[in-house]
C-alpha cells in the first residue's frame, strides 16, 4: 500500500503563486509515476499534470501548461506542483495520485491510478 500526503494548498489571489507537495509511504518512491489532478463540486476529478518514475518526462492539461510546474525528488519521496499566475478558475481540491508500474511513463487518465491522496484545498480570489 502506498499513503499520499498533500500540502500547501491555501487562499491566494489570482496572479500569485503556491507550491503543494505530496509525500509518499509505503513503497520505493522511485517505482511510482505521479499525478496531479483537481476536482470541483459536482464535476469529474480532471487531470492536471503527470512525471514518470525517473522525473525525465512530464505532461500537462492545456489549461495549465506554461503556469504548472510539475517536478520530483526521488531523495525526499515528495512530488511537486508549482502552480503560478494562478487565476480563480484555478480553485479546486487538488489530489495527489501515484502508480505502481515497472515502466518509466507518464500516465494521464484517472482509472490508471492506484492511489490517492486525501486532497488539499486551493482558493484563488479575484
Amino acid at each position: 500500500q502506498v499513503q499520499l500526503v498533500e500540502s500547501g494548498g491555501g487562499l491566494v489571489q489570482a496572479g500569485g503563486s503556491l507550491r503543494l507537495s505530496c509525500t509518499a509511504s509505503g513503497r520505493t518512491f522511485s517505482s511510482l509515476a505521479m499525478a496531479w489532478f483537481r476536482q470541483v463540486p459536482g464535476k469529474e476529478r480532471e487531470f492536471q499534470a503527470s512525471i514518470n518514475r525517473s522525473g525525465s518526462h512530464t505532461y500537462y492539461a492545456d489549461s495549465v501548461k506554461g503556469r504548472f510546474t510539475i517536478s520530483r525528488d526521488n531523495a525526499k519521496n515528495t512530488v511537486y506542483l508549482q502552480m503560478d499566475s494562478l487565476k480563480p478558475e484555478d480553485t479546486a481540491v487538488y489530489y495527489c495520485a501515484a502508480k505502481s508500474t515497472t515502466w518509466n511513463l507518464y500516465y494521464i487518465k484517472t482509472y490508471e491510478y492506484n492511489y490517492w491522496g486525501q486532497g488539499t484545498r486551493v482558493t484563488v480570489s479575484s
